[in-house]
């Protein structure tokens, strides 16, 4: 039975993305924001740099949503190590993911591609 390795930045992205998840929500809500959440983190290997994936309910506002969090991450950083037991807490660096965007507009080519077969046929 093959054993499965678990690797100390595997354990701190999980544990970061639920921390940031929950401070992404609240600041979105204390914040007024668009709406948004944590897709994915990234440590390095070194666990001193952390990218953030985020994205937003609204596509269009998205560029608003990662520089409010950008201007964020100070705060977070300081949150998380009061949350979690790390000697360093890694810089946060927040990206927009559109891979959910470019799935979504994938999926409308697609189904207007089966639309205009079965019609005209």
């Amino acid at each position: 039975m093959p054993t499965r390795s678990f690797h100390r930045t595997d354990r701190v992205n999980a544990e970061l993305r639920r921390e940031l998840g929950v401070l992404v929500h609240a600041a979105v809500r204390d914040h007024a924001l668009p709406q948004a959440s944590v897709v994915d983190v990234d440590v390095s290997r070194e666990l001193d740099v952390a990218t953030v994936w985020v994205t937003a309910l609204q596509p269009e506002r998205s560029l608003e949503v990662v520089k409010a969090l950008k201007a964020l991450a100070k705060e977070f950083r300081h949150e998380i190590s009061q949350s979690m037991r790390l000697r360093r807490v890694p810089e946060l660096r927040f990206k927009y993911d559109d891979s959910i965007d470019k799935g979504e507009r994938i999926e409308k080519l697609l189904r207007g591609s089966s639309d205009s077969e079965s019609s005209g046929a």
